[in-house]
């Protein structure tokens, strides 16, 4: 897809990746995210955290399974949204849920076991993020960055059991379901090629 290679591709996909923060701040200015915004806002920004983890896993079976090798240029600002938007969902649960008052989030975190696996996964996204540039490929080397990287499997994992958990009060697992299902797949995917892709033979040598 030619489009996908197009110089104003990558800007456009930083703004539509901005477009639900800012929508999100100016609703919380306005007043218009319901009855309790605290809540809304905090819910809203994991959700976009899951959407943009869901881009992430699908960019390599779409690039692969359509023939669309620009879409690699996406992934590493796809997973910086992820890292974004969780991070901002985890310092709105910080901030009002515990008010910044660090020694009640160190009490609250493994009490609570939806918060502890997300304060895992998210401390996982802050490790990927910091080493998703250049410069930490070449100190890491290829084969450690890889292998460092794979961790994106246990942050789907985890997202999708703080997601259970947070929606295991209310008996509400329609949306859990759905994600699972996805991440699911698209790891299922991932495994499948890795297991083939160890099966199939070497190439003969010439002569």
């Amino acid at each position: 897809m030619r489009l996908l290679g197009h110089p104003a591709a990558k800007p456009l996909f930083l703004v539509l990746g901005l477009l639900p923060a800012l929508w999100l701040t100016a609703a919380a200015v306005t007043d218009q995210l319901g009855a309790n915004p605290a809540e809304a806002l905090i819910r809203s920004l994991g959700d976009w955290a899951l959407r943009a983890l869901v881009l992430v896993l699908a960019i390599t079976p779409l690039r692969q399974g359509f023939g669309w090798p620009q879409l690699a240029r996406f992934r590493r600002m796809a997973g910086l949204f992820v890292f974004f938007y969780a991070s901002l969902h985890w310092l709105s649960y910080v901030w009002f849920d515990m008010g910044f008052v660090w020694a009640d989030v160190l009490a609250d975190v493994p009490r609570r076991p939806f918060i502890l696996v997300g304060t895992l996964a998210w401390l996982l996204l802050l490790a990927l993020a910091g080493t998703s540039f250049n410069r930490a490929v070449r100190a890491l080397g290829a084969a450690r960055w890889r292998a460092l990287h794979r961790a994106v499997y246990a942050v789907a994992v985890l997202v999708v059991l703080h997601f259970f958990w947070m929606r295991a009060g209310k008996q509400d697992f329609v949306e859990v379901a759905v994600y699972a299902v996805l991440l699911g797949s698209l790891l299922g995917w991932r495994i499948w090629r890795q297991w083939t892709d160890h099966r199939s033979p070497a190439p003969a040598s010439a002569g």
